[in-house]
């Protein structure tokens, strides 16, 4: 809400948008900054140029900075300058000596405008290989196996390469708010995990900075800044520091970081598809400034990061849409032989909503009206039909908050919130309309968002809000929105219904369901074929379901050959059901077996029921059985109405097949394969001490997959630390951190009677103490199974 301070001029949200941090003209004291013109003259210097290469600003300002610099540095400057490419490069130097017989410098050398500036550091001489420990990285991260563990590894290791108490990954929404997706965290700090940030917390020309600079470090925040001189030239522009490693800070944001506590910070940008997806926001809660290589190693990481990243939404997209392509094309060739099937809103829905969730659909053709699920009546929905005649015209239209275009919709907002219309026509008047119900959100805020009004240089201006506890806001009237994904797959339907529509001569009556998806919690896992048929004859017979006779080995598909099959077993038994074998008083025989080359080859076999007559048609059953394993899987089907019984032969390719295990089913439910002691350590909190960041991480996922907290620490220091904070039950400490060894670590915890191990790289050659003999020790790298053997006695002890 905007305020007005009595002149008529209103204060808002937006006042931080006109602070113009790229033109500060100031630096952070951790380096200095010369800037030269296309001649090479010094054109403007930090006032402290003496403190690093003690030469005032007075002594440098109009000389020639070959008069300057040594002849190897100027050389190297040169070259490097010439590997810029595009207004917005950086290219840097390490140890680089500037002066003839002087010290060593970090330099990062960037064009603004016609000036090349030039910003060093006190060399770090940081023996770190950016490439190397970069690749470790992106190696580890591309194994996680779902988009939540990727963003949580990519913040540990930003938080393992830079050291900074915490790292957030924090995602932009579509308005511009930002909520906190993973996090990693010093232990004893309070988790953001969850917490939305207005927009206004980061303003629109910030914003603008992150695109174009993907990588900003605050070192210090109560440093004071360095001028630079002077801070306008003859022609009365300042120095633009877009692109300034060292440029200082906006004294709203140093305000915004000192309410909450923080001493240094560091941002890396996440850009996908050229936007501004969010950042990995890192704080720490004293003054710290990573190596110059280790903020290299960390920008080339978010680049890498944020590529990985736009892989793997393609590659969700993709898989979505091929899934949803697929059942697209299952209800086309039904409504292609029965197009009343387009008047059953309740089997459009069962079709649509496995690829585009809804909680109800309404189909509006030629007059006609049905409903399915939770919906406006029959009053509100022709309403909504003439709403979309002016709105949508004859293309897909989609809004989460029907109210705030149509404002009778709130009065049902409970039932239909947002609406999907997929139109059916070409001119406007034929509907399927998906509706999602209101969905109640209690959305966690850092803080409430007031802020109050304060004279600034530029006028009056919002200052920063202090405060960051956690406040809930609950939201109303409004729906899940529909993604872009699945946007494009009503359109595809539109396109193809549409085709469909026109076509359209003679219908069928039929009715048919698509198969329930029985993968349930092992949803995106490997599944058993055995579990999927069982399912499905338990549901046409319960306690008469040994009248379909099981045989074959313990066979796990692909999530998607199980999500297949339970389509066609289904549509299976639902014919058996009502005109084969089930119908009376016979038996259905399925068996399968492996062949050499790891097919799959399923025999379905019915006796003892009515005569069979082969159909003269073909329904969406049909449709399921003949076509789903040849079109989705690669496979082949075969079926044979014989006058005995049906007989259906599928082979279905070895890629679907995950593993045969070795127990056989016969008859009777095989036992889930028992993961090794899973739960051994659930509720126990376990201090891993471990100084290298990879193993680190496994040692992580290894303890965390057998059920404990972890607690990470990377030193002694940072090990009691921990240790004084929070409980610790168990503990793994590796020997060798470096310079130091864990034994006072050990001490510690033998004085608490905490039980540990020992974790070592140097094989049997480590002695440990005599206090310590009886320890275990394991060797690393270590396995999960090699850390549940070792801790499962002290747990038993």
């Amino acid at each position: 809400m905007a305020e007005d301070d009595g002149s008529g001029f209103a204060v808002d949200l937006t006042n931080c948008d006109r602070e113009p941090i790229h033109v500060l003209g100031t630096i952070q004291p951790f380096g200095f900054l010369i800037a030269l013109t296309a001649d090479w003259l010094v054109a403007r210097v930090s006032a402290n140029s003496a403190d690093y290469i003690g030469l005032p600003p007075e002594a440098l300002l109009g000389k020639p900075i070959a008069a300057i610099m040594s002849n190897e540095a100027l050389h190297s400057l040169r070259n490097r300058i010439t590997l810029l490419r595009g207004p917005d490069a950086v290219e840097r130097l390490f140890s680089l000596q500037l002066l003839e017989g002087g010290p060593l410098f970090d330099v990062a050398v960037h064009f603004s405008g016609a000036l090349v500036v030039i910003e060093a550091e006190r060399a770090s001489q940081d023996e770190m290989e950016a490439s190397s420990t970069v690749r470790s990285m992106v190696s580890r991260l591309a194994q996680t196996d779902s988009m939540a563990a990727f963003l949580r590894d990519g913040a540990r290791q930003v938080r393992a390469l830079t050291g900074f108490d915490r790292v957030m990954v924090y995602r932009f929404a579509q308005g511009g708010d930002g909520e906190v997706v993973a996090e990693a965290l010093r232990p004893g700090i309070e988790s953001f995990f969850g917490l939305h940030y207005p927009a206004s917390d980061i303003p629109q020309q910030a914003r603008a900075l992150y695109l174009r600079n993907i990588f900003r470090v605050i070192a210090d925040v109560d440093a004071p800044p360095v001028p630079v001189v002077p801070q306008l030239d003859p022609a009365g522009a300042a120095l633009d520091m877009s692109l300034c490693l060292t440029r200082a800070v906006s004294p709203i944001h140093i305000e915004y970081l000192r309410n909450m506590g923080v001493g240094a910070s560091l941002s890396i940008s996440i850009i996908v598809q050229g936007k501004l997806w969010g950042l990995f926001a890192c704080h720490h809660y004293a003054p710290r400034l990573p190596t110059f290589a280790q903020r290299s190693a960390a920008e080339l990481f978010g680049q890498i990061f944020s590529m990985m990243l736009e892989s793997r939404e393609r590659a969700e997209t993709a898989d979505y849409e091929g899934k949803a392509r697929q059942v697209a094309d299952r209800l086309l060739a039904a409504v292609a032989q029965d197009s009343e099937l387009l008047h059953n809103a309740g089997w459009l829905g069962d079709i649509i909503f496995d690829t585009i969730p809804a909680d109800g659909v309404g189909v509006y053709i030629d007059g006609q009206m049905t409903l399915s699920g939770l919906t406006p009546d029959e009053t509100a929905f022709a309403a909504i039909v003439n709403m979309m005649n002016r709105v949508a015209a004859s293309q897909v239209y989609t809004t989460d908050c029907l109210s705030g275009i149509l404002p009778d919709a709130a009065a049902y907002a409970d039932r239909a919130a947002g609406v999907l219309a997929i139109p059916l026509s070409r001119r406007p008047r034929d509907y399927v309309l998906l509706f999602r119900a209101e969905q109640l959100r209690a959305v966690r805020w850092a803080g409430q968002q007031d802020k109050h009004v304060e004279e600034g240089p530029d006028g009056p201006r919002l200052s920063p809000r202090k405060s960051f506890a956690a406040w809930s806001q609950l939201v109303k009237g409004t729906a899940v929105p529909f993604s872009p994904a699945e946007l494009r797959v009503a359109e595809a339907l539109r396109t193809a219904l549409l085709e469909v529509v026109l076509r359209l001569s003679d219908s069928v009556d039929a009715e048919r369901q698509r198969a329930h998806d029985q993968i349930t919690a092992d949803r995106w896992s490997p599944a058993r074929l055995y579990d999927l048929i069982e399912v499905e004859a338990g549901a046409y017979l319960g306690e008469k379901r040994d009248r379909v006779q099981l045989s074959g080995p313990n066979v796990l598909l692909t999530p998607g050959c199980f999500t297949v099959m339970a389509l066609v077993i289904h549509e299976m038994l639902t014919n058996a059901a009502k005109y084969g074998a089930l119908s009376d008083s016979g038996t259905v025989t399925i068996a399968w077996r492996v062949d050499e080359d790891g097919s799959l080859l399923l025999d379905w076999t019915e006796s003892g029921g009515p005569a069979v007559v082969a159909p003269t048609r073909r329904g969406f059953g049909s449709t399921v059985i003949e076509r789903s394993i040849p079109y989705d899987l690669g496979g082949d089907a075969e079926i044979n109405y014989r006058l005995a019984g049906i007989e259906a032969h599928f082979c279905i390719p070895s890629r679907h097949v995950v593993a045969v295990l070795p127990d056989l089913i016969e008859g009777e439910r095989v036992k889930a394969v028992a993961v090794a002691m899973p739960g051994l350590l659930n509720d126990r909190h376990v201090l891993l001490v471990e100084d290298n960041m990879i193993i680190a991480m496994d040692g992580e996922d290894a303890l965390r997959d057998l059920g404990a907290e972890v607690l990470t620490a990377a030193s002694v220091g940072r090990a009691r630390e921990a240790i004084a904070l929070g409980p610790v039950d168990l503990a793994v400490l590796d020997f060798n951190l470096g310079s130091e060894t864990s034994l006072p670590v050990a001490d510690l915890l033998a004085e608490r009677g905490v039980p540990f191990i020992f974790a070592t790289g140097y094989g049997d050659g480590l002695e440990l103490p005599a206090r310590f003999e009886h320890i275990a020790l394991v060797k690393k790298p270590y396995s999960g199974a090699t850390l549940a053997q070792a801790l499962a006695p002290l747990i038993d002890g």
